[in-house]
């Protein structure tokens, strides 16, 4: 299995990012979110990703293979629930180029956000998953997080409701 390189996002990076969000999303909700893709153009997202890396708002780390192509990134900061303890860290996104799903790179970002978060005094993450992403919710549950099933509400996507959860556990 490769071996995945994780640093923090830097300006240029954004294209890259805004990719892999677009491809990473269109992949995961496909048949379930009609034109998800084109909901938020990839212009949009770019726009997005490049001030959360100016503002550091979400903290932005990327993952980048050997040919140092990215692959992959991670958002991250304090929790922007109510009521949520100052030392409870939140992840905005991990996504993950679906040519390389299940290569170690969701495993890398995730190792790479919990020393960050652990950094920034944080001692427990929460995050929130549409229950209709099977496939995230496996990952977070495999890396230790657990369901909060009394946090469940509807978001919407592309114009369709869903169903999120927030899931939760401790830094070590």
């Amino acid at each position: 299995m490769p071996t995945y390189q994780v640093r923090p996002a830097v300006d240029s990076d954004a294209d890259a990012i805004a990719t892999v969000h677009a491809a990473s999303s269109r992949a995961a909700y496909e048949g379930l979110v009609p034109d998800q893709h084109e909901s938020l153009p990839v212009e949009k997202r770019r726009a997005f990703w490049r001030d959360a890396i100016e503002y550091s708002e979400p903290q932005v780390l990327v993952a980048f293979d050997e040919s140092e192509a990215v692959v992959g990134f991670a958002g991250f900061d304090r929790s922007r629930d109510p009521k949520s303890r100052p030392t409870t860290g939140e992840i905005w996104a991990i996504y993950v180029q679906p040519s390389h799903w299940d290569a170690g790179v969701g495993l890398a970002l995730w190792d790479a956000t919990r020393e960050g978060l652990v950094e920034e005094g944080c001692t427990e993450v929460t995050l929130w998953i549409p229950l209709c992403n099977v496939r995230a919710i496996r990952f977070f549950e495999l890396a230790g997080f657990k369901r909060e099933n009394n946090t469940a509400k509807t978001a919407v996507m592309a114009g369709v409701k869903l169903e999120e959860i927030r899931l939760k556990r401790k830094l070590d």
